[in-house]
């Protein structure tokens, strides 16, 4: 299953609706790498809303998804995340030190605009 990629000017809007699994993860990544180089995108905001649950592999592939973005020149922004899925990423030790976050995704696309203009 593959997650939908929105375009929004010189933005990628994801809103993470299905259960990530290890395909559809990797499906993703390189999804959004695709998409990034194609539309040349300066930012991607990542909506985790409907993530209740996150594994392991899941939270590398994200962490990779934002590092990789941010090789490209796109910054990433991850909205949403849930407190199962915060208390997991800190438990796997995950910190996402270098990745701004924000409660929703119009919070996101302010806090985006915010770290491409500073």
């Amino acid at each position: 299953m593959r997650i939908p990629i929105l375009k929004l000017r010189d933005y990628l809007l994801i809103s993470v609706q299905v259960e990530l699994d290890d395909q559809t993860a990797l499906q993703f990544q390189e999804d959004v790498l695709s998409k990034i180089h194609e539309e040349g995108s300066r930012g991607v905001v990542i909506d985790l809303t409907s993530v209740e649950m996150i594994d392991s592999f899941i939270a590398k592939v994200l962490g990779d998804v934002v590092d990789m973005s941010n090789l490209m020149g796109a910054k990433v922004v991850l909205t949403g995340i849930q407190p199962a899925v915060a208390i997991t990423l800190i438990d796997m030790g995950i910190t996402l030190d270098d990745v701004p976050t924000a409660l929703d995704l119009e919070q996101g696309l302010d806090r985006l605009q915010l770290e491409l203009e500073g």
